[in-house]
């Protein structure tokens, strides 16, 4: 059985009984008390489960809903190796704009040790980066419990009076007619972080390069940079309206 397979297993346990122990899921998976550790250790560092001597608890919905766990750990290691690279790109000193992403979230493991500012109008960014070196700047609005995030017309007058040396977001999809959004909100919120700080930077797999939802809100032309796992080919339209490229392939 492979990972993905033993992942669905152990986090349906978790659902149903709120914990799971070592032995018991090696029994039932017919697998290694070395390998069910190292998949517990692996599903604790993406936040779908705290780690205990013995096995796993479920993640507190309070501190990390199970829904942005579970959207988060999707595609989970193109969404590392994309954030490896974007934070590659951030220096001590800067003043950075988060946006309440899936794949942005994911940044935050790999600046946690950077003496940097981070804006953001996430729920989730504010919990992973609490106690760390990173300084947080938290959005002030409408909370949206779906998304965790604030959103409205305070939080966009709230971004516009900052300026960030960078800024790292996510859209629903991009192609080389645009950018585009799940809602008004997202895009409203997207738009104000890109014209609040000097250079954007796009987080976004390969599921969402020619992707076309129905709200097209801006032109490619808002960002500056697209960081990606796409196969090149597929660039080649968005990379001539003058994004610049920064991939993770080799």
């Amino acid at each position: 059985m492979n990972f993905p397979k033993r992942k669905q297993k152990i986090l349906a346990q978790l659902d149903k009984d709120d914990q799971v122990d070592v032995k018991q899921l090696a029994d039932e998976l017919q697998i290694s008390e070395i390998t069910i550790r190292r998949d517990l250790n692996h599903l604790a560092a993406d936040g779908l489960l705290y780690r205990t001597h013995g096995g796993a608890t479920k993640v507190n919905p309070f501190e990390k809903p199970h829904d942005f766990a579970n959207k988060a750990a999707r595609n989970a290691a193109a969404k590392d190796e994309i954030c490896r690279v974007a934070a590659s790109q951030i220096n001590d000193g800067d003043v950075i704009f988060m946006d309440c992403g899936s794949t942005v979230f994911r940044l935050c493991q790999f600046i946690k040790n950077k003496k940097i500012k981070v804006i953001t109008n996430s729920l989730p960014v504010i919990c992973e980066l609490q106690n760390c070196a990173v300084s947080l700047n938290i959005i002030g609005g409408e909370f949206d419990k779906d998304r965790q995030a604030v959103h409205g017309s305070m939080a966009i007058e709230h971004i516009s009076k900052y300026r960030a040396s960078k800024a790292f977001l996510g859209v629903d999809g991009i192609s080389e007619n645009g950018l585009f959004a799940g809602s008004e909100n997202e895009a409203s919120i997207t738009t104000a972080f890109a014209n609040s700080c000097a250079y954007t930077y796009l987080l976004c797999d390969a599921s969402k390069i020619g992707r076309e939802s129905y709200l097209r809100f801006a032109d490619v032309s808002l960002v500056n940079a697209l960081i990606t796992n796409a196969d090149k080919d597929k660039l080649v339209g968005i990379e001539k309206r003058g994004v610049f490229m920064l991939s993770t392939k080799k």
